[in-house]
């Protein structure tokens, strides 16, 4: 049996807030639709889909990102307990730290949250070469 693609939910009214964008991640949340004659909520066919039960992730599938298990790292020794399994989410942390959990986290093949360590430690580095040289 092949799994459908979930939806996004996006509330009824989202059009009438202008860029929907990074500043306006709030109004892109799904808000049940209330109303008498609304057509969301009477489920109408030709309208947006409403958020209902048969729409849940396989258990399996829940809590995961690309299918690992996320794993909040601020230093080296929660580095230490990442597994290949894991994906690690940097948490709030200066640019030295996170410096040196890129480069662990490359040498251990382990996949980063949104951050690319190959080209972060190369910036990052170059940023260190040209200090040392004043």
């Amino acid at each position: 049996m092949t799994e459908k693609k979930k939806p996004t939910f996006l509330r009824r009214v989202w059009t009438r807030h202008s860029k929907l964008g990074m500043r306006r991640k709030n109004k892109q949340k799904w808000v049940r639709p209330t109303g008498r004659h609304n057509k969301i909520r009477g489920k109408l066919r030709g309208y947006p889909v409403s958020v209902s039960i048969g729409y849940t992730s396989s258990k399996d599938e829940r809590g995961k990102i690309n299918g690992k298990i996320p794993l909040l790292v601020t230093n080296l020794k929660e580095l230490e307990k990442a597994k290949k399994e894991n994906i690690i989410i940097v948490g709030k942390i200066g640019t030295k730290k996170k410096l040196e959990i890129m480069n662990m986290a490359q040498e251990k093949k382990i996949e980063v949250y949104r951050i690319d360590p190959k080209k972060f430690v190369e910036k990052n580095s170059r940023k260190k070469t040209v200090e040392e040289k004043k």
